[in-house]
């Protein structure tokens, strides 16, 4: 029976990677690639999808106005959600941070807590919270701060608002697996050393986590980019983000290939978008604190 130490030198991590390498391109690759060819076939109204090839679906998508907004406006929404995850996310993570046991884990723990419920049942909650009859509106009714109910469902106040709730602890995850490599002896020795609190912080704390903030960027705007059930369920169906838009060609004009190219755009799009940010975050940074 041949064994890892019969095999060649380079070949042992061939095979110890195998299962998760086909387990990979099954579940990933094969429906990438199977998407990429529906794309580019032909639909017609009364034969559905057709044998034919055509490059009509893209050009559909990238010279009509109305889908250039859509895109647009998904864009604006992941910045936007992006930006108030580090906003909020870094200063909770450097204060969970610096806490003692057990009131460190129990904070931690609630922090994390809701990645454990369905995102479609905390979607649902923050229908009740900023619906116009909601606690939120009820509340600011009742100290007579506002005289009738803010609008915030079916707005993009509202999902900014609730997605920035469900992608934050994946921020402070990030962070946190950054900070936990730190040593705060180096921190006290900038503050020994005569430099006031914001300098250390800045000169020392920050380029150190800065790597934990960037790949929690990555991962909140690819999510936010994509997500689905938050718009869907609080922006309603005017408010169409790539990923609502994609889900109408599939199912409710059942334009197969449309869908499929608006999907792979959206891909497309987003790996771009993820990878320059990245980059020019690496640069800029490494330039400002080098």
């Amino acid at each position: 029976m041949a064994t890892l130490d019969d095999a060649r030198p380079g070949a042992a991590p061939w095979l110890l990677s195998g299962p998760a390498l086909l387990l990979f391109v099954g579940l990933l690759l094969v429906p990438l690639v199977l998407t990429l060819m529906l794309s580019f076939r032909v639909f017609s109204d009364t034969a559905g999808v057709t044998s034919a090839y055509t490059f009509s679906n893209y050009w559909e998508v990238v010279s009509d106005p109305y889908y250039g907004t859509i895109f647009l406006r998904t864009a604006g929404l992941a910045f936007a959600v992006t930006l108030l995850s580090i906003v909020l996310g870094v200063p909770e993570t450097i204060v969970l941070a610096r806490m003692k046991k057990p009131w460190q884990s129990l904070c931690l723990l609630i922090v994390l807590g809701p990645l454990l419920i369905s995102v479609v049942v905390r979607t649902l909650g923050w229908q009740i919270l900023l619906g116009n009859n909601g606690v939120l509106n009820n509340v600011l009714q009742a100290l007579h701060i506002t005289d009738e109910p803010i609008r915030l469902v079916f707005t993009m106040t509202g999902v900014i608002i609730a997605l920035t709730h469900v992608l934050v602890p994946f921020m402070v995850m990030s962070v946190w697996a950054t900070m936990q490599k730190l040593d705060p002896q180096v921190e006290w020795a900038g503050r020994s050393l005569g430099g006031s609190p914001f300098a250390v912080f800045r000169r020392v704390v920050l380029p150190q986590i800065m790597p934990g903030v960037l790949s929690g960027s990555i991962i909140v705007f690819a999510l936010s980019a994509s997500a689905f059930a938050t718009p869907a369920l609080i922006g309603g169906r005017r408010l169409k983000v790539v990923a609502t838009a994609a889900y109408d060609e599939f199912l409710g004009t059942l334009n197969w290939p449309l869908g499929a190219s608006i999907a792979v755009l959206l891909l497309i799009a987003n790996v771009a978008i993820v990878m320059g940010c990245s980059r020019l975050a690496e640069r800029r940074f490494r330039h400002i604190f080098d």
